[in-house]
């Protein structure tokens, strides 16, 4: 396949980021991965903890899946399965090595994308360590992304989210957005993921400041007791209130998954994001419906003893990969 010019920007981390990215690379050649950096769960968060580096784990993911070398992709993706590196991933060692001997987690990334081959460039949202926080309407505070990204918001929904102490933009990463054609905003989840990438200060003045397009592609599921009964507009309204910028289109699935599927997920409280027509033809963005849930069956927990449960519905990476192309050709 041909790939085209068109320069695109991916803000985001973790699958959300990794599922998107492995398809786009077939497009263009010119696609950034800009990854959130407040991890610190699993392995990413034990190597925080124990050697005061940036959290490797979501920068990892997207370099994975940039990358054009099979084995060396399967190397930084391995899991050690016993002894003192159980659980841990061959890439985030490779990475901490290489931050602790450089001093530089800019340039470990860097290094290591040649290493991977990778298509395209990956960098940091931000270069400073910071911790997620996240402040409830009823003055609950919670630090740490990986207790926010499973806590139960209770009727508190739509906290207010804070990065401690307050980082700086990369300065690699305002250029990728200023560049793009294409600003897209990864699924994820949406206040462990998204909301640090998007609420980086700076991050909102590049967004604003960039003549790009800027689509968010929707979630597929609801998140239990962070997202219960959001619609595809409610995910772009939180969008929009993080990044302080207004979306130019939002990408959603507009076809329901198995009933299978959908039956696994209601028992965990998850369900599918429904869209309320009306509204989305009110909106000042375009909202593009399709069918972008991928028929392929993927685990549902990994035997890694310290990584996060997985999904079971994932987005289908090619449609959605097409219908940004159809969108920067409008």
């Amino acid at each position: 396949m041909d790939r085209v010019g068109v320069k695109m920007a991916v803000i985001g981390g973790g699958t959300g980021s990794f599922t998107l990215l492995s398809a786009i690379k077939q497009y263009t050649r010119h696609v950034t991965a800009l990854v959130n950096m407040a991890d610190d769960g699993g392995s990413t968060g034990m190597l925080r903890d124990e050697l005061g580096v940036l959290p490797p784990g979501d920068v990892r993911q997207c370099l994975v899946a940039l990358s054009e070398s099979p084995q060396v992709r399967d190397l930084f993706n391995y899991r050690f399965d016993g002894g003192t590196f159980e659980g841990h991933a061959f890439g985030n060692l490779f990475l901490t090595a290489l931050e602790k001997m450089t001093g530089s987690f800019a340039e470990a990334v860097e290094t290591a994308g040649e290493v991977l081959n990778i298509t395209g460039e990956v960098h940091p949202v931000t270069l400073d360590k910071v911790t997620l926080v996240m402040q409830q309407a009823d003055g609950v505070v919670t630090e740490g992304e990986f207790q926010i990204g499973h806590a139960d918001f209770g009727e508190h929904m739509r906290p207010e989210m804070l990065l401690r102490p307050t980082p700086e933009l990369n300065p690699a990463a305002y250029d990728a957005i200023i560049d793009a054609d294409i600003v897209v905003i990864a699924p994820g989840n949406m206040y462990g993921s998204l909301a640090p990438a998007l609420i980086v200060p700076g991050m909102s003045e590049a967004l604003q400041q960039t003549q790009a397009k800027k689509v968010y592609v929707c979630n597929l599921v609801t998140k239990p007791g962070q997202t219960d009964g959001f619609t595809v507009a409610d995910f772009a309204d939180e969008i929009e209130r993080f990044s302080r910028c207004t979306l130019d289109y939002v990408l959603y699935n507009n076809q329901p998954a198995s009933k299978e599927l959908l039956a696994k997920y209601s028992k965990e409280g998850e369900f599918g994001v429904e869209y309320d027509i009306k509204r989305l033809k009110e909106a000042h963005y375009s909202a593009i419906g399709g069918s972008f849930i991928s028929s392929e069956q993927v685990h549902t927990k990994s035997s890694d003893p310290i990584a996060h449960t997985r999904t079971l519905i994932r987005h289908d990476a090619n449609a959605v990969a097409k219908a940004l192309m159809r969108i920067y050709f409008t």
